[in-house]
């Protein structure tokens, strides 16, 4: 035997309440209050509300979902076209149960449950648009703050690609110079190397003049 549900039992069995509940939602919609207990409008109040919540979709499947509580067409489609567009604006209580007197023959406990069809309030309304301004404020700034950030490293990429350059270009002039510097100093050692031989040659035409100088004096004497 399944476990049964805590709470009272408005039925003889969970398919019979299902079916009551579903009539019930079904003449809460047609006609937008309903008088009855207090306990089957709270327990009412959920069903209706997720039917609404289904219907403000508006698709195919929550459609679908609908009619599997509620079988008659006609309301069906007064809740998607009619009620939900009423309640586009609210983000759920889109029911009421207010308690009236108790019945009078067994003192039972009875209420109105009807749809809340009342315009949400222009405080309400400014609340949220506030807030979604606010969001999208956010949005834009984190957007601004990211492109600002991208920018500055593109900024600091360029300046560090160009002082790489710049170092690449006074290393490689510096190399520059170091070469040309040993090439004047190659040229002027060469330059050094071929003048001391002629240096040399010179003063070694000395003693062959006074070689001839003795052999003519040798030559007189004779």
């Amino acid at each position: 035997m399944p476990t049964p549900r805590k709470g009272p039992h408005l039925a003889s069995s969970p398919a019979h309440e299902r079916l009551m509940l579903a009539n019930m939602a079904t003449s809460l919609f047609e006609h937008g209050r309903i008088v009855t207990t207090l306990p089957k409008a709270k327990r009412l109040r959920p069903v209706a509300e997720r039917l609404i919540t289904f219907a403000k979709r508006g698709d195919l499947a929550s459609r679908r979902r609908v009619m599997r509580v509620i079988r008659n067409k006609s309301i069906v489609h007064k809740l998607f076209t009619e009620i939900a567009e009423q309640m586009q604006q609210r983000e759920g209580g889109y029911t009421r149960i207010v308690k009236i007197a108790p019945s009078k023959g067994n003192n039972a406990p009875r209420a109105i449950i009807e749809l809340v069809t009342e315009p949400v309030s222009a405080k309400e309304s400014v609340v949220k648009e506030a807030e979604a301004s606010a969001a999208v404020a956010a949005d834009k700034a984190a957007v601004e703050e990211a492109e600002a950030k991208v920018q500055k490293d593109a900024a600091e990429t360029a300046k560090t690609k160009t002082d790489k350059a710049v170092d690449e270009a006074e290393a490689k002039e510096t190399e520059v110079n170091a070469d040309v510097a040993a090439d004047k100093a190659e040229v002027k050692k060469t330059e050094a190397k071929a003048k001391k031989p002629a240096a040399k040659k010179a003063p070694a035409k000395k003693p062959a003049a006074k070689k001839t100088a003795a052999k003519k004096a040798d030559k007189e004497e004779k």
